[in-house]
């Protein structure tokens, strides 16, 4: 039997600052009933002119309403010459980026390592 989504993994998050980046993991489920957690802790943690990396290796499900929430701080970043670096992306997250476009706007890393080299030599992808 597939678990319901009623049953949804609980909403994680953990962050490190690094030189010129905060590396944030995102880990359980990302639906419209927390992606209002998700922005509010993208806003507390992340540092003015910082490069974002997020980890997605323990994001088992993302929505419309949690890619709104990940667009919008992929804006707030590039009004400050930052970027937003997706990595460790798998199953239905991994499909959403693709079949909504986002993987051709905002750089996808297959691991959270190739994901700070890119930032720390200005490469978008690895």
């Amino acid at each position: 039997p597939h678990p319901s989504r009623a049953s949804s993994a609980a909403l994680t998050f953990t962050h490190q600052h690094l030189p010129g980046m905060s590396v944030i993991a995102i880990g359980g489920d990302v639906d419209r009933t927390s992606s209002a957690r998700l922005a509010a802790y993208l806003d507390q943690v992340r540092r003015p002119g910082d490069h974002v990396v997020l980890d997605l290796s323990e994001l088992s499900f993302l929505d419309s309403s949690g890619l709104h929430v990940v667009l919008a701080c992929a804006r707030r970043c590039a009004a400050e010459d930052a970027g937003v670096h997706l990595a460790a992306a798998h199953g239905a997250p991994a499909r959403l980026f693709q079949i909504t476009g986002v993987d051709a706007h905002l750089p996808v890393h297959g691991t959270v390592e190739d994901a700070i080299t890119a930032v720390l030599t200005g490469r978008r992808t690895s």
